[in-house]
């Protein structure tokens, strides 16, 4: 019994003796050509190739202006809901994840490179809502950038320069950072409103405080003589959706579909299709750098491109995403 148990295992030696030539000879191909490559599939492995965040886009770039203070703002003036319209995703709320991803999907299909977020200072309840969007963005891999427009110049007593530039360290240090912020020339993008009074002791201030510790690329509102002011800002914008489209040539071209604040004032610019349609073709053939639409959901003054029962589309965006979409043709 113990000779056969020699001979069998001498018979295993050598039996053996090939594939322990082969393992040798395969270790010594490994360490010739280096460590093996990790596996891209099985267990654990991570196979979502659009980790990476989208790029930032290039000019022309397509904004909507968009606004984030719902439920709230669904009831103003004694009047609830505070618009003539219905919406298609209901009287919403702006902080529900579901409302965020239904609006980036939309934001996408309209060709929006842009949203263009109503931000009313740090702890408003915009600022609050803020990095939700941006963590939906990244979540849903959106190519949706966002940049923040700065309403507080227009609203109320104007910011001083310590102010705004409290409010640049701030937003800089907070959101620009997320790769979901929108950069022009690697610069983070904020646009800025203005009311009637203001002139270019606005420039003046924002030049000031948007020294080169913090340079912002800043988008001003227009106003009568902006190009006679000394410090130029990098751009210029109009807010008026009151007025079908606006050109400020070799800055910016801006189209709306409506504007009738809710309520009993007369209706300014009334909702029509086939203008819209014809506004966005000539936006598009302007070439303008920034081309901006008032708005995506600014359902008070009505002038929302947001789908609503109203003009509700097969594609289920609404006619006027649609529009966008197809460049108003």
């Amino acid at each position: 019994m113990a000779a056969r148990t020699r001979r069998s295992s001498t018979a295993s030696v050598r039996r053996s003796l090939p594939l322990m030539a082969a393992i040798l000879l395969g270790t010594l191909l490994v360490m010739a050509e280096g460590p093996a490559a990790p596996p891209t599939t099985g267990p654990g492995i991570d196979t979502d190739v659009t980790s990476a965040p989208p790029p930032q886009p290039t000019f022309p770039i397509r904004g909507a202006f968009y606004y984030p203070w719902f439920p709230e703002a669904w009831n103003q003036s004694g009047t609830s809901p505070f618009t003539d319209h219905h919406p298609s995703l209901g009287f919403y709320d702006s902080t529900d994840d579901a409302v965020r991803d239904a609006h980036l999907r939309a934001l996408s299909y309209a060709k929006f490179d842009a949203g263009i977020y109503s931000w009313w200072g740090q702890g408003s309840k915009e600022d609050a809502r803020l990095p939700g969007m941006l963590a939906r963005t990244k979540a849903t891999h959106s190519p949706v950038k966002w940049a923040i427009y700065y309403e507080r110049e227009g609203n109320g007593p104007d910011p001083t320069v310590a102010q705004l530039a409290s409010d640049l360290d701030y937003i800089r240090s907070r959101y620009t950072v997320n790769p979901a912020y929108l950069r022009v020339g690697g610069k983070p993008v904020i646009l800025v409103y203005a009311d009637p009074a203001d002139g270019c002791g606005m420039v003046d201030r924002w030049h000031l405080a948007n020294d080169p510790a913090r340079d912002f690329y800043v988008v001003l509102k227009v106003f009568g003589g902006y190009q006679t002011c000394t410090g130029q800002p990098q751009s210029w914008h109009q807010y008026a959706p009151a007025i079908r489209a606006d050109r400020q040539p070799s800055f910016s071209y801006s189209v709306s579909p409506e504007f009738d604040l809710t309520g009993p004032e007369p209706r300014r610019l009334p909702r029509d299709l086939t203008s819209f349609r014809d506004a966005v073709r000539q936006m598009v053939s302007s070439g303008e750098p920034w081309q901006l639409v008032t708005t995506f959901n600014e359902w008070g003054e009505n002038s929302a491109t947001e789908s609503a029962d109203e003009w509700s589309s097969p594609s289920g965006f609404g006619q006027y995403l649609d529009a966008l979409r197809n460049d108003g043709r």
